[in-house]
């Protein structure tokens, strides 16, 4: 168990639980197969919560350390 790689001071309650239930979905597209529409719609709704994209690649690497998951690649391999 691991703890998501997120600045909680930095978005609000909704938003944190967004970029979670994203993270979450990162998951389990790695260890299952998704609809890709949804993945598409949740990493939309993530990149305009984060809107940097420093941030984004930042929160990437840190779930990746994390998680042995990568968003960048998750969602590339779903296109």
């Amino acid at each position: 168990m691991y703890t998501y790689p997120i600045d909680y001071d930095q978005f609000t309650t909704d938003e944190i639980i967004a970029i979670v239930e994203f993270l979450a979905l990162v998951e389990e597209a790695n260890t299952t197969k998704i609809d890709p529409h949804v993945l598409s719609a949740k990493h939309e709704q993530f990149r305009r919560i984060v809107n940097s994209i420093s941030l984004e690649k930042q929160i990437d690497r840190a779930f990746e350390k994390v998680s042995g998951f990568s968003i960048f690649k998750t969602i590339k391999k779903y296109k």
